[in-house]
C-alpha cells in the first residue's frame, strides 16, 4: 500500500528529519496545527483504516519515548520494553489489533529524535540491563523506505553494553543494516507465519521466503536474528504447515545464531471481529473456536493451543535443541504441558531472555 498524501505538524515543519522525508516522497502536502485535522480526514473515507495506511503525519512525541510493554498480568509476561518511534503500519494483516486499538487510526512517525536520542543516553547511563524493540505499535522497518531511521538506532546501541534493540518486522526494507557496526547489540526479528495464513491475511507484507532471505543476509552481516510465531492460525492441517515453516527458517539461517523464538496463538478483543469481517470478507480467521481469556480477549480453547503448540516445539527441538523458545501470553498449564516447564523453575521468563539476549548480543549483564 503506497502513501498518497503526507501531513506535517506545523511545529516541526522545518526540522532537518522531516526536509529529508520530504524530499524522498513526492507526495502532496498539507500543514496542520492540529492533529484533528488529520483525525477529521481518516475518518472521512468509507475505509477509515485504509486511508490511515496512505496517509504520513510527521509529528513530535510529546511522551515518553521508553514504555513498558502493556503485557497482561493474568499471562506470563516478558519483561520487553518499547522504544516508541510511531504507530500504526502500511501493511494491512486482517488479525492487527491496531485496527482497533486506536480511534481513528494515524500512521504517524515522531521526528524529535533529538529527545528521543537523550533519553536513550540517559538509559544507558542507569547501565541496567534491558531488551527493547520498536515494533510494538508499529512494524520496525517500514520507515526505512522513506529514512535512515534504522542507520541511527543500530548506530545508538552500538555505543554501549547493557541494552539490546530488536527490530521486528514482516518486510525486506534491510539495506540500510548493511554495513553497519552494530557490535551485535542489534538483532532483527521476523514475524513469520503460514503460506496459507499470509496469503489471506497479511495483505502488503514479504513472502515468507523473501523474510527468510533477509534474515540470511542479515546473518551474513554478524546480525542476531529472532523469529515470531504470532499470531499462529489453527486451520485444518496447520500443524505441518507450521512444522514446515520451521524447517524453512533452518534451511535459512544457523540455529546458533538466533536469538529466540516466540509462539503465540491468535487472540483478540470482541470489537476486531467486525473489523475483520467488514475489511476481509475472505478471511476465516475469527471464525475458530474461541473462548474469552482472563484478560476478556478471544482465544482458542486452551487443549487446541496446546495441541498446536506440541506440534511445533517438538519440530523445533529437533532441528535446533538449544533455541530459545517462550510463549507470548500464556499461563503457567500452557508452559508445562506444552514445553515441560514453567518460566520460574528458570528463574522467570525476564531472566531466560535476558541470558539469551547476553550471549546472542554480547552484552554485560547487571
Amino acid at each position: 500500500m503506497s502513501l498518497t498524501k503526507l501531513y506535517i505538524d506545523e511545529r516541526v515543519a522545518g526540522t532537518p528529519e522531516v526536509l529529508s522525508i520530504r524530499s524522498r516522497l513526492n507526495l502532496p502536502v498539507e500543514p496542520v496545527a492540529d492533529v484533528r485535522e488529520v483525525f477529521e480526514w481518516i475518518s472521512a473515507a468509507a475505509d477509515p483504516i485504509q486511508r490511515a495506511k496512505e496517509s504520513l503525519f510527521l509529528t513530535r512525541n510529546r511522551g515518553a519515548f521508553i514504555r513498558k510493554c502493556p503485557g497482561t498480568r493474568e499471562y506470563t509476561c516478558c519483561g520487553y520494553m518499547i522504544l516508541h518511534i510511531g504507530t500504526f503500519c502500511t501493511m494491512d494483516c486482517s488479525y492487527c489489533i491496531l485496527q482497533s486499538y486506536f480511534h481513528p487510526p494515524v500512521l504517524q512517525f515522531f521526528v524529535n529524535h533529538d529527545d528521543m536520542l537523550a533519553e536513550l543516553d540517559r538509559a544507558f547511563e542507569e547501565k541496567a540491563f534491558r531488551r527493547i524493540g520498536t515494533g510494538e505499535f508499529t512494524d520496525s522497518m517500514i520507515w526505512d523506505l522513506w529514512t535512515d531511521f534504522s542507520t541511527v538506532l543500530v548506530s545508538k546501541f552500538a555505543q554501549q553494553s547493557h541494552m539490546m534493540l530488536e527490530l521486528k518486522t514482516k518486510t525486506t526494507a534491510i539495506d540500510n543494516l548493511r554495513g553497519l557496526d552494530h557490535r551485535r547489540r542489534t538483532a532483527v526479528a521476523w514475524s513469520v507465519n503460514t503460506e496459507a495464513v499470509i496469503r489471506v491475511n497479511e495483505r502488503g507484507t514479504a513472502s515468507l521466503t523473501a523474510r527468510l532471505k533477509a534474515a540470511a543476509r542479515c546473518e551474513s552481516w554478524g546480525y542476531p536474528v529472532a523469529f515470531h510465531f504470532d499470531p499462529m492460525v489453527i486451520y485444518e492441517g496447520c500443524e505441518a504447515d507450521y512444522q514446515q515453516v520451521v524447517e524453512q527458517i533452518f534451511s535459512h539461517v544457523s540455529p546458533d545464531n538466533v536469538l529466540w523464538i516466540s509462539i503465540g496463538t491468535f487472540r483478540f478483543m470482541p470489537g476486531l471481529k467486525p473489523v475483520v469481517q467488514k475489511r476481509f470478507p475472505d478471511s476465516k480467521i475469527v471464525y475458530g473456536e474461541f473462548i474469552s481469556g482472563l484478560d476478556e480477549k478471544m482465544r482458542y480453547f486452551k487443549p487446541l493451543r496446546i495441541h498446536l503448540y506440541q506440534a511445533i516445539y517438538s519440530r523445533i527441538r529437533a532441528i535446533a535443541p538449544d533455541v530459545r523458545v517462550y510463549f507470548c501470553m500464556e499461563d503457567d498449564e500452557v508452559w508445562q504441558k506444552s514445553l515441560g516447564f514453567v518460566p520460574e523453575e528458570r528463574g522467570g521468563l525476564p531472566e531466560m531472555l535476558d541470558q539469551s539476549a547476553i550471549t546472542h548480543c554480547e552484552l554485560k549483564a547487571g
